[in-house]
């Protein structure tokens, strides 16, 4: 059986990338494409506890080593568990962040090394990267005024964090997508999401020719 094909997809606070995920779903259903749709943290039970300590807002204490060490934890168990079986089932999987979040965040916007933070992903994921990565670009000011103004999403423990901190995040995602640029790609969030959602479709098509 063939390897199945690994997105991922990836933007800072309020770029609406999950949005965008929600609206492949019909499409790929539609086109009768096999695939999986997750997220980190989470996408496991245990990975999903991980995600209710490290984003909670009232855990302020939390050191920025420990929150990175958290995201990997939950990283390696929703990798063994929930990706990899489906990527042997030739399923096509699109997760909802991965690897490059904690280059942005922990890196970027916490300081910490970037050699360390690539050397931790690759331990936690046998050095496993996306075929494709999506990456949804927009300012921090728009992407946190979104959050301000949504009633489904409160803001969790990061979205608090100040402008100058997302756009450190964003600058990362920045810095990745020009050492990467056969695995990143960009896409303008700042747009209606009807247009996000087309030139990401547009995108995978390029990749994937049950979608052209």
């Amino acid at each position: 059986m063939s390897k199945g094909m690994f997105i991922s997809l990836e933007g800072p606070d309020g770029a609406g990338k999950s949005s965008v995920l929600e609206a492949l779903i019909p499409i790929l259903e539609a086109k009768g494409q096999a695939f999986v749709t997750t997220r980190e943290p989470g996408g496991v039970a245990v990975a999903e506890k991980i995600r209710d300590v490290v984003l909670d807002p009232k855990y302020t204490e939390i050191d920025e080593k420990t929150e990175l060490l958290l995201y990997i934890a939950s990283r390696r168990q929703h990798l063994v568990e929930r990706i990899l079986p489906a990527l042997d089932r030739g399923e096509m999987v699109l997760v909802d962040r991965f690897i490059d979040s904690s280059v942005a965040y922990q890196g970027f916007g916490r300081g910490l090394k970037v050699a360390d933070i690539d050397w931790l992903n690759d331990f936690a994921t046998d050095g496993l990267k996306p075929d494709l990565t999506l990456y949804f670009d927009i300012e921090a000011e728009e992407g946190l005024a979104r959050i301000a103004k949504s009633k489904e999403r409160g803001a969790d423990r990061l979205d608090r964090e100040s402008v100058e901190w997302h756009q450190r995040v964003r600058e990362g995602y920045l810095s990745i997508l020009e050492k990467e640029p056969n695995r990143v790609r960009k896409i303008d969030a700042s747009q209606p999401l009807e247009k996000v959602v087309a030139d990401t479709l547009a995108v995978l098509a390029e990749r994937v020719e049950s979608l052209r």
